[in-house]
């Protein structure tokens, strides 16, 4: 029999009030996916939220057993009761999306940006979702902790859960978390603490695991840089953790998506072989696991690094070729911003990339694209109009 955590508060009572059926917490947790495998040590379901005339918002968490390497998954989630039933959706799931658009129990704000978090339809693919940003890695996300600090990075890509590769450990600095970018805040664990979810806008939501003294949140608006708690050993909702850190993951669609090559104050994830490797970059710059991120703070989307694949300086061209003559130069690593884009002459950068796009910059002159980490290769301040 499955062990489930109930942190839920009933209506009773009140006048003119929607009484909840007593099934509400065996509906959530027959939404939740079955983990593979045994030893989980159940769910925890919490009510976050009621109205009176059937609806219910809150959290769920699959708990993972208090083993290295096993890591908690969780779900916002929206019910509606129907005749002899609640309806439930999960974040990412069938039927998320139309529940989160007419809960009343969601704030304007809150509904616009819970409906972006619906998923794809099961084995679809990119293009048949519909989905033009497939293969784009912009997030708009700094690393979560103060612009300007250097923290070390203690683990590479790893799992929340599952087989993605959609998270990182970091450490030090003053040990304050803050959020990557802004967002809606969630508390996930019945605990009150531990771990918090901000779903931002595009589809996007970070994970904070481990935290110690975080804040109290039920869909609270928090900035870019809003502290969310401190580094810790917190592990409320199952795992563990040998040192005080942050676990952040990345979340797409409603699920957890492989970190590697997403930007995050201005470096570029990437995966090791294994679980736990890697490195980050910025510019030419390599930092593997062990060494220090600074914190550059977030990249915009019309915004890149310049990466000229082993250092120095970048040419700056009066049009988009290298037939057009140097009007300048940028540093390796620098950040500069797109104002629009052009076909030109063909040039490959690190890692194979070979690219005809040129971009012209806001500093004036052109540069080659393939010299440039915007986080996808498609222009990323629409085309150049062609003069006259």
């Amino acid at each position: 029999m499955t062990l489930v955590t109930v942190v839920v508060a009933l209506v009773v009572g009140a006048a003119g009030s929607f009484t909840q059926p007593p099934d509400l917490v065996a509906a959530v947790e027959a939404a939740i996916p079955a983990r593979a495998g045994s030893g989980s040590p159940g769910s925890q379901v919490t009510m976050l939220r009621e109205s009176r005339d059937g609806w219910a918002f809150g959290t769920a968490v699959r708990r993972a057993p208090a083993a290295p390497d096993t890591y908690p998954d969780g779900w916002l989630w929206v019910a509606r009761a129907e005749p002899g039933r609640w309806r439930v959706a999960l974040e990412g799931g069938p039927g998320f999306r139309e529940l989160a658009a007419r809960a009343p129990v969601l704030a304007v704000a809150e509904r616009a940006t819970l409906t972006e978090l619906a998923g794809r339809p099961a084995g679809a693919s990119d293009s048949e979702a519909g989905d033009p940003e497939a293969t784009d890695y912009r997030t708009g996300m700094r690393l979560p902790y103060a612009v300007g600090q250097a923290w070390r990075y203690t683990g590479g890509p790893h799992p929340m859960n599952g087989a993605a590769r959609s998270s990182i450990d970091l450490a030090g600095g003053d040990g304050r978390v803050r959020a990557a970018r802004a967002g809606t805040a969630y508390t996930m664990c019945g605990s009150g603490t531990g771990w918090l979810r901000v779903v931002h806008d595009r589809g996007f939501a970070t994970d904070y695991y481990h935290l110690e003294d975080a804040i109290a949140a039920d869909g609270r608006p928090v900035a870019a840089g809003d502290a969310l708690g401190r580094i810790g050993t917190d592990v409320s909702c199952g795992g563990s953790a040998t040192g005080p850190h942050v676990h952040f993951s990345l979340r797409r669609g409603g699920d957890y998506v492989p970190i590697d090559r997403y930007g995050f104050g201005k470096w570029s994830v990437r995966a090791g072989d294994q679980p736990y490797q890697g490195f980050a970059r910025h510019g030419s710059t390599r930092v593997r696991v062990g060494g220090s991120l600074h914190n550059y703070g977030a990249l915009g989307f019309t915004e890149g690094v310049v990466d000229t694949d082993g250092g120095g300086a970048l040419n700056r061209r009066a049009g988009s070729g290298t037939g057009h003559r140097v009007v300048g130069t940028v540093a390796d690593g620098a950040t500069v911003r797109v104002t629009c884009s052009a076909r030109g002459t063909t040039h490959t950068g690190r890692d194979g990339y070979t690219s005809d796009l040129w971009n012209r910059l806001a500093g004036g002159g052109w540069v080659s694209d393939a010299f440039l980490w915007t986080g996808t290769g498609n222009p990323v301040a629409g085309w150049c109009q062609p003069p006259g």
